[in-house]
């Protein structure tokens, strides 16, 4: 099992060009944090993620394509409106 700090890492890497902020919280959960660099706007944020089902590469793999697919559905939603204004 990774340590936190690696686990984080990992987490952070992934999200590059995006800003990515993990922390553990007091109550030992995992808390990510996805930011545009640029603007500063936090684009997605989870908390209350279990440490404990974060045991092998295929559990941080699948987390971190979870959080990309809701990261992209974020997105396209908050986009959605300007894109159709514009095909009109």
């Amino acid at each position: 099992m990774l340590s936190t700090l690696e686990l984080c890492h990992v987490f952070e890497s992934a999200f590059l060009p995006l800003s990515c902020d993990c922390r553990v919280e007091p109550s030992g959960s995992l808390q990510i944090q996805i930011i545009e660099p640029i603007s500063k706007r936090v684009e997605l944020l989870v908390t209350g993620i279990s440490l404990s089902h974060l045991v092998g590469d295929h559990a941080i793999d699948q987390l971190i394509n979870e959080l990309k697919e809701e990261l992209k559905f974020t997105h396209d939603r908050r986009y959605w409106p300007v894109q159709a204004q514009q095909k009109c």
